[in-house]
């Protein structure tokens, strides 16, 4: 199985006053098709890692290879046209652009990427109906609902069909109903495209679905535990 990333003695630290050390020797590989979920308590790295994995900052130590590159020594103009092609993201807060409707904010990468107009709307209808909000099309983010909008969210990452999707406590503003629903699409995503998911999260029902936990503390590997047959199915009881 391909891996799509591999990290390395991998270390970051803030500066300051008392220097926090987020990150520490961190090494892992993970491979295609996973669906993984990074614990642990506030403070233990979870979005440092995420961040750094993503090209959205940079180690103080250590080595990032994505696509047999090292992302960590990358300078940021070719860094930023990188990560548009190779990693999705999925936030907490949506990020979604507010004038553009749900098929705009779908089309917005494959925009920056230069794609054909019309292989951008065939694959924003496509992720749309995917995710379940094929009569949304023409909709603006402040009239949908948190669970939608995040939907989009999702639709938007995999549209430009990266390598892996990073997403950063996904579920956090959600609803009971509207978390689980989220869930279960992402988890059917990862079963039938083979996408690489990377959730770092709190929420209990993100790590029932995961089928590799790892559990960080104080900025370092604590846990690395696999569960093969666990995660993809699991509906709510």
């Amino acid at each position: 199985m391909k891996t799509v990333i591999k990290t390395t003695d991998l270390s970051k630290t803030y500066a300051g006053a008392v220097p926090v050390h987020a990150l520490k020797n961190v090494s892992l590989e993970f491979k295609q098709g996973e669906f993984t979920a990074i614990v642990g308590p506030s403070g233990s790295g979870k979005t440092t890692f995420l961040n750094v994995i993503g090209g959205l900052d940079k180690p103080t130590d250590g080595h990032v290879i994505i696509d047999g590159v090292d992302i960590a020594t990358m300078k940021e103009s070719r860094l930023f046209d990188f990560r548009l092609r190779h990693i999705g993201f999925v936030f907490q807060a949506y990020n979604l652009i507010p004038v553009l409707t749900a098929m705009e904010n779908v089309s917005f990468i494959m925009l920056l990427q230069n794609r054909p107009k019309d292989e951008m709307e065939k694959r924003a209808k496509e992720m749309l109906e995917q995710v379940g909000l094929s009569d949304k099309l023409d909709v603006r983010p402040g009239k949908l609902s948190g669970g939608q909008q995040q939907r989009v969210a999702v639709a938007r990452a995999l549209a430009s069909k990266p390598d892996f999707v990073l997403a950063d406590e996904p579920t956090a503003n959600l609803d009971t109903e509207s978390a689980f629903n989220l869930l279960d699409i992402m988890a059917r995503l990862n079963r039938e495209e083979n996408i690489t998911l990377i959730f770092s999260t709190h929420d209990q029902r993100v790590i029932e679905r995961a089928r590799r936990v790892i559990t960080l503390v104080d900025g370092a590997v604590d846990k690395d535990e696999s569960f093969e047959e666990r995660g993809a199915e699991k509906k709510q009881a």
